[in-house]
């Protein structure tokens, strides 16, 4: 089974911010296809 996972925060007329991950579930656990690092980086 593949599913996605897609938090996210919003904030009403300024932005938002989604994550989304593609998750696998195999018979040994769940495994995230994505493979991309979740650490917040901020730009100004």
């Amino acid at each position: 089974m593949i599913f996605s996972v897609e938090p996210g925060v919003y904030f009403p007329g300024r932005f938002g911010v989604r994550i989304e991950d593609i998750m696998v579930v195999t018979e040994s656990g769940g495994r995230n296809l994505t493979g991309f690092d979740h650490q917040l980086v901020i730009k100004r």
